[in-house]
C-alpha cells in the first residue's frame, strides 16, 4: 500500500469517527435545556462546518498526483489539528 493510500485512510478513519462525536453531540443537544441547546446548536454548526473543510481537503488530496499529495499534506493536517480541538473543546463543554 502506497504512503498516500494510507495516510488517506487514516485521514478518513478520523473524519468518520469525529462524524459520530458530532452525532453524539447533536443527541446530548437535543436534550439539553434551551437555554443552552442554542449555544450547543451553534458550536455543532461549526463543528460541521470544519468537519466539511477537512473533508473538502481530503478529498483534494484523493485527486492529487503522488508527487502532489505530499505538498498538500500540511494544509491537511492543519483542517485536522482544527477540527480535532473543536471537537475536544465541544465535548469538554457538553459533559
Amino acid at each position: 500500500m502506497s504512503d498516500k493510500k494510507e495516510y488517506i485512510e487514516r485521514m478518513q478513519a478520523k473524519l468518520d469517527q469525529w462524524s459520530a462525536e458530532i452525532d453524539v453531540l447533536s443527541a446530548k443537544a437535543d436534550v439539553a435545556e434551551a437555554k443552552a441547546r442554542a449555544g450547543y446548536l451553534e458550536q455543532i454548526e461549526a463543528l460541521r462546518h470544519k468537519r466539511s473543510e477537512a473533508r473538502q481537503k481530503l478529498d483534494e488530496m484523493k485527486s492529487a498526483g503522488e508527487g502532489a499529495w505530499q505538498d498538500m499534506k500540511a494544509g491537511v493536517e492543519r483542517a485536522w489539528d482544527a477540527v480535532g480541538e473543536a471537537v475536544d473543546s465541544a465535548r469538554s463543554r457538553f459533559k
